[in-house]
């Protein structure tokens, strides 16, 4: 520039406030339909194209859904994207097929009945345009391998991982390896190799010697995406741990803890129940973890200790019926979360089929309440953010929604009988995948 003058780019703001529309609803229930127990919807898993999808079911069904309009022009949308084609069509599924993944069991030596119900459903690495998945219920683990017969896709058993849990199995990750995953119960986490079944390593054990004295039983674990050797897992306490699988064969020591102690002032009898952690996720780049816990979803950077970089208010309307929730177990729900692909957005869900996103780049505001219908945008309210600072002057508490007790800012009031519990966020594109009960619902942006 002349006479030395210099350009400079002013800073981006926060992305704009995203415009939900419905896209499709698969198991769509007429007006007073009864929903049966073994149809309800408890897992959902985009693979890591976004091309396909899967749900697990109650009944220990697997569902599998594959994008279609992503091929009408011969060649994949992220190609499309690439070449800077207008792609102006939103995502599309269609039903491909399904398949029993679990049995009901009987675990003879404890007199206790097992029961079907898909815990989680991981996508595995394809292989000669076959796709892979592991499914799991309390005690089993399977390995699924799906392929492709003239017009309809066949899956068939190729492993069973069994046998390696006493307590009901809560999560399972894929390792970034493509060789290993993890499973999770109350007590322990195991390492498998995807090729050995009859073998595993215990690689966390947090049960004590006498189990009078158990006051901590993990609630989740995830592989970091891109680093083998490190794994979070979540607690009951509403602690993380971040380990390092270099250190030890048995990793009894973690490299961080993340935590966010509860004031003695504010302490209450519902104070660990509504600390416990419900669920984790790593953003795509592993740079932060998101958890869910009863009344909050929170942001860690997994560089810094001190605290959440974010948090985010989601049930503290509900602060004065903790009393109501734990007589009716409400308070034992466990929601899941998920952020999006870009890490700019974070979504989990809530009752009367709601679910809330927030924007998490600095200086958004975003705060959207959905409702898992043909309309989800009904009941949405934007209310100012009120940030206020605690922990460490970076750390920013996002209030944002409802302050009634039991009726959102329409004067609606909740139904704690229905939950959505569930949802994804597809990989690359702003698009949720939730359940609500027997439905699929899928909505874009």
């Amino acid at each position: 520039m002349n006479g030395g003058d210099e350009v400079v780019a002013a800073p981006p703001g926060p992305p704009q406030l995203l415009d939900w529309k419905f896209s499709q609803v698969f198991g769509e229930r007429t007006a007073g339909e009864e929903v049966q127990e073994v149809d309800i919807i408890s897992a959902i898993e985009f693979d890591k194209t976004g091309d396909h999808l899967a749900t697990g079911d109650r009944g220990g069904r697997v569902v599998l859904f594959e994008r279609t309009d992503t091929k009408d022009h011969g060649v994949s949308r992220r190609d499309l994207e690439r070449m800077d084609y207008p792609i102006g069509r939103h995502p599309e599924f269609r039903y491909k097929t399904e398949f029993q993944s679990h049995e009901p069991e009987f675990d003879y030596l404890k007199s206790l009945e097992i029961e079907e119900k898909i815990n989680k459903i991981r996508w595995c690495q394809t292989a000669n345009s076959a796709l892979f998945l592991l499914s799991t219920n309390d005690k089993t683990i399977k390995f699924w391998k799906v392929t492709s017969q003239e017009t309809s896709l066949v899956a068939r058993s190729r492993r069973v991982y069994a046998h390696a849990h006493d307590y009901h199995i809560n999560s399972i990750s894929n390792n970034s390896d493509g060789e290993t995953f993890i499973s999770a119960d109350d007590l322990r986490i195991n390492l498998w190799n995807l090729d050995i079944s009859n073998q595993s390593f215990n690689i966390v054990d947090v049960k004590p010697a006498n189990m009078e004295d158990l006051t901590e039983v993990i609630t989740s674990a995830e592989f970091h995406p891109t680093h083998c050797n490190m794994l979070a897992y979540s607690s009951s306490k509403g602690s993380i741990r971040l380990i390092d699988l270099r250190q030890s064969a048995l990793c009894d020591s973690h490299t961080k803890l993340f935590e966010e102690p509860e004031a003695p002032s504010s302490r209450s009898f519902f104070t660990e129940i509504i600390a416990s952690i419900s669920d984790i996720k790593f953003a795509k780049d592993g740079r932060y973890i998101l958890s869910r816990d009863y009344m909050t979803l929170k942001l860690w950077d997994i560089n810094m200790d001190s605290g959440p970089v974010a948090t985010f208010q989601v049930h503290e309307y509900l602060r004065p019926k903790l009393c109501d929730l734990y007589e009716n177990d409400s308070i034992f729900d466990k929601f899941e979360c998920c952020l999006s692909g870009d890490g700019l957005r974070v979504a989990t869900g809530s009752y009367s089929n709601l679910f809330r996103v927030f924007g998490c780049a600095s200086g958004s505001s975003e705060a959207t309440t959905l409702e898992a219908t043909k309309n989800p945008m009904r009941r949405q309210v934007q209310t100012p953010s009120r940030p206020s600072r605690s922990l460490s002057s970076i750390t920013r508490v996002v209030r944002r929604g409802p302050e009634t007790p039991g009726v959102d800012a329409n004067g609606n009031s909740f139904d704690f009988t229905t939950k959505l519990l569930h949802l994804a966020w597809h990989p690359t594109e702003n698009s949720i995948a939730c359940a609500a009960a027997n439905s699929l619902y899928v909505y874009y942006a």
